[in-house]
C-alpha cells in the first residue's frame, strides 16, 4: 500500500491530522470525495495508522456487482444455497474480522443491501446465505462515496439510519481545482514514483514549461487524472506541444480563455477522429472510455515491446495480473510484432 498523503492545503493538512486522531477508534467512518481525489488512499492511510495495521484489509466495490452477487460476496454462503453454489465460501465480513472492511462506492448500494448492512452494524453479526448459524465480526467498516449521500437520504435513495451508523467520522477530500497547492507536490512525489516504477532510463521527465501548464490545469478527473497524465508524458514522450491534447478542453485556466477558438478546433479535430461527426452521437462517457483506452492501449503496448514480449515482465512492470494483462491485450486490440517470441 501506499502510505504517504501528499499535500499541503488546509484540506489535506486536516486529513492527516485527524486520521491521526481517530485511526485507533474503530469508529465507523465515511470518506467523500469526487471520483479520483485519492479517496482509497485516505482508507489505506486510516488503516495502516491503526491498531489493525498488518491484519486484513478487505476491499468490496458496492458498484461494480449486481445484489445476488454483492450479497453472497459480502456475507458469504454454504453448499446448497443456490445454483452453483458447491462449497462454502466465506464473506467479506468474515476475511476482515479483526481487521478492516473497506465498502468503496456505499452510495450505489441497493436499500434491501443496506438493510442488511445495518444489521451487521447494529449487532455485529451475520449470516451467510444459506445458513442458519449467525457469526460474529469485529470488522472495522469504511465506506467512500462520490454521492452526495445527504441529498440521497432527501431522494429516499439511502437509509437515513444506515447513514448515522456509517458516518461517526466523515472526512471530506477536497477536489483538486480547490488545492492547487497540492499539484506540484503531487507531479513530484509521482514523476519520481514512476521513475521507479518502469526504471528505464527512456523516461522524460516533465520540463518546467510543461509542469506550469499542469499545475494551471483544473484537473476534472482529479488525482487519478493526473496520474495519467504524468505516465503518457513520461512514456510516450509527445513533446511539449503533445500536452494540449490529453488536457479536456473544458478545464483551461483563466488566462487561457481567449484561445477559445483553437480550443474549438482541437475538440473538433478529436470528435473527427472518432468518428463523432454530428450532436447524436456525441457522449462525453464514450469520448472519456475512448481517450483511456487508447492511453491504455499505448502504454502496455510500449512496456510488452520493451519487455520483448515477455508477458510475466509486463505485468511487474505495469504492476496489474497476469489475467488482466491478456484481458487487456484482447480486449485493446494490441498485436505482438512479427518477431515477437510468443
Amino acid at each position: 500500500m501506499e502510505s504517504e498523503l501528499i499535500g499541503a492545503s488546509k484540506n489535506m493538512t486536516r486529513i492527516r491530522q485527524l486520521i491521526d486522531r481517530v485511526a485507533d477508534t474503530g469508529l465507523n467512518t465515511i470518506v467523500y470525495g469526487e471520483t479520483g481525489v485519492g479517496k482509497e488512499m485516505v482508507v489505506q492511510n486510516l488503516y495502516l495508522k491503526s491498531e489493525r495495521n498488518g491484519k486484513p484489509f478487505v476491499k468490496v466495490n458496492c458498484a461494480a456487482l449486481p445484489d445476488t452477487l454483492l450479497e453472497s460476496e459480502m456475507f458469504g454462503y454454504e453448499p446448497g444455497a443456490f445454483t452453483g453454489a458447491d462449497r462454502r465460501r466465506r464473506g467479506k465480513f468474515e476475511q476482515a474480522s479483526t481487521g478492516v472492511l473497506f465498502l468503496d462506492e456505499i452510495g450505489d448500494m441497493s436499500l434491501p443491501l443496506q438493510s442488511k448492512l445495518l444489521h451487521v452494524l447494529q449487532g455485529g453479526d451475520f449470516t451467510p446465505l444459506g445458513s442458519e448459524k449467525a457469526m460474529q465480526t469485529n470488522a472495522w467498516v469504511i465506506a467512500a462515496t462520490n454521492h452526495d449521500l445527504e441529498q440521497d437520504l432527501t431522494a429516499g435513495k439511502f437509509r437515513e439510519d444506515l447513514y448515522y451508523r456509517l458516518s461517526a467520522i466523515k472526512i471530506f477530500i477536497e477536489p483538486l481545482r480547490n488545492r492547487p497547492e497540492d499539484i506540484p507536490l503531487l507531479i513530484n512525489h509521482y514523476v519520481e514514483k514512476f521513475k521507479a516504477q518502469f526504471n528505464n532510463r527512456e523516461l522524460r521527465v516533465p520540463s518546467a514549461r510543461t509542469i506550469q501548464r499542469l499545475c494551471a490545469y483544473k484537473w476534472p478527473g482529479n488525482v487519478r487524472e493526473l496520474q495519467n497524465v504524468l505516465k503518457r508524458i513520461m512514456i510516450l514522450d509527445d513533446g511539449e506541444d503533445g500536452i494540449e491534447g490529453l488536457l479536456s478542453p473544458g478545464s483551461a485556466p483563466a488566462d487561457a480563455r481567449d484561445a477559445d477558438g483553437a480550443k474549438a478546433a482541437q475538440a473538433g479535430s478529436f470528435l473527427e477522429v472518432h468518428g463523432i461527426s454530428d450532436l447524436s452521437g456525441l457522449s462525453l462517457k464514450k469520448v472519456r472510455k475512448e481517450a483511456m483506452d487508447r492511453v491504455e492501449r499505448e502504454v502496455i503496448a510500449y512496456v510488452l515491446n520493451k519487455t520483448g514480449w515477455n508477458r510475466s515482465k509486463a505485468t511487474k512492470v505495469l504492476k496489474i495480473s497476469y489475467k488482466t494483462l491478456l484481458y487487456k491485450i484482447k480486449d485493446l486490440g494490441i498485436e505482438p510484432p512479427p518477431d515477437a517470441l510468443l
